[in-house]
């Protein structure tokens, strides 16, 4: 094996990449690469994502629409729905989805149907790196078996392999792709030598370790460290609440130490496609060592609980208004599970619209980001026009999601009622539940 060539042909700039998954994370990561003058292939199973990219429509909000028509028109970035141009890769990056599924096991469809294609197809001297989100172990026990068995290759004899995780913030004006610090960790010296050579192409600053398994550690460390925090606060604004004690004044004030405190801030649950899902990878793979992860469950249980306990304060608020949560007409302020982004993955506003509806509540939501949506439990909605009608109309407004081009004075001026989950209002009001 020649990793001299490999690293020769990184040096030059006239190494071909491969992208396994144009998504929140592939998509970014290629026209990252493209931009530095590197060859970038896009895979992809949607048809509708490859005729995008190859016709310079951006879909991604994180990336920049003029880098990508630069990419595509200089002939740098090309995307297919043809996995045996992997054969034309030197280095192949895959960034597919892994979810969880409805017993909290990870899903490992997308990995392994990406293996396969990939391992039918690389060539002799190929670098492969998993940046996709998944347990401790998986790059060396099951990744690595599957491409063995598909190439008829031997890794780190024929063909080298990493896992770097993927760090993508969606909505995150000052970090990026590029600028944010890259954590790999290959199976051998010489793939972890080939790995940050690749990756230094694009990115700023590359952070080896020992092995894959640390790399895909620190991933979940980094998301079961947000669970953790974040269903802390939660439960500590709920008796806050009951306490008549303003957290987010708590916070605030505890946010003063200078040293030994980082603040969180509660709300109505936890969204995105990193932190409800990442721990759980761990959870799944510690039970076959024997070891149960107390802290990750109680966590998830917490989270897991906050939906029906938002309907409740929702409930509560309109009793106070000697009105009934049944027949009742909710209007949610934004279901993307954070600001300004055009993202609705697990976001807890669509978990609470199931409570209110199956509570009898009239459901309806405005998000500017976000034009349609489909809950868990198959209720599909548009979002309305935020008119000053609708907000009188409606019996109870809920804001779920702290978008900044809300118009926050008025809402208050218009609402009957609100429930306020994201801290809009960092006022008392005789119109306003706090969570």
């Amino acid at each position: 094996m020649n990793s001299r060539s490999l690293l020769g042909k990184i040096k030059n700039k006239e190494v071909t990449i491969g992208i396994v998954g144009l998504g929140y994370v592939g998509l970014p990561l290629a026209v990252t690469f493209a931009s530095t003058g590197i060859d970038v292939i896009g895979f992809e199973k949607s048809e509708v994502k490859v005729e995008k990219v190859n016709n310079c429509q951006n879909y991604i909000a994180d990336v920049d629409e003029n880098e990508l028509q630069k990419c595509v028109s200089s002939g740098m970035l090309s995307a297919t729905l043809d996995f045996t141009n992997i054969k034309k890769c030197d280095a192949i990056i895959i960034c597919v989805p892994t979810p969880l599924d409805k017993f909290k096991k990870p899903n490992m469809e997308f990995i392994e149907d990406s293996c396969r294609s990939v391992g039918q197809n690389i060539k002799v001297d190929s670098f492969i790196c998993l940046e996709s989100t998944t347990y401790p172990t998986t790059t060396e026990d099951f990744i690595l078996p599957i491409l063995e068995k598909e190439s008829g290759l031997k890794g780190e004899s024929d063909f080298w392999l990493a896992f770097s995780p993927e760090r993508v913030d969606p909505g995150n004006i000052e970090f990026k792709t590029r600028n944010t610090p890259k954590v790999m960790g290959a199976m051998s010296l010489e793939g972890q030598e080939i790995g940050i050579a690749l990756y230094s192409l694009a990115i700023s600053e590359v952070y080896p370790v020992s092995s894959p398994r640390v790399a895909e550690m620190v991933k979940i460390l980094e998301n079961t460290y947000r669970l953790v925090n974040i269903s802390l606060i939660n439960e500590l604004a709920l008796l806050s609440h009951r306490m008549h004690i303003n957290i987010w004044e708590v916070i605030d004030a505890a946010a003063t130490k200078p040293y030994g405190f980082q603040p969180f801030y509660p709300g109505p649950g936890i969204g995105g496609h990193c932190i409800p899902l990442d721990p759980f990878y761990l959870e799944h793979i510690a039970k076959g060592f024997n070891f149960d992860l107390t802290m990750i469950s109680t966590a998830g249980q917490i989270d897991n609980l906050m939906p029906s306990r938002m309907m409740v304060r929702i409930n509560f608020a309109l009793n106070k208004q000697k009105k009934a949560l049944n027949g009742s007409k909710i209007l949610f302020l934004g279901v993307a599970y954070k600001s300004d982004i055009a993202d609705e993955r697990e976001s807890p506003a669509l978990k609470i619209m199931d409570e209110v509806i199956r509570k009898g509540g009239i459901v309806s939501y405005h998000d500017p980001y976000i034009s349609s949506i489909k809950t868990q439990k198959d209720h599909s909605l548009d979002s309305v026009i935020l008119t000053d009608a609708v907000l009188v109309n409606a019996d109870c407004i809920v804001i779920t999601t702290k978008h900044s081009s809300f118009n926050y004075e008025n809402i208050l001026l218009q609402a009957k009622l609100i429930v306020d989950l994201r801290n809009a209002y960092n006022f008392k009001n005789d119109k306003i539940f706090k969570l």
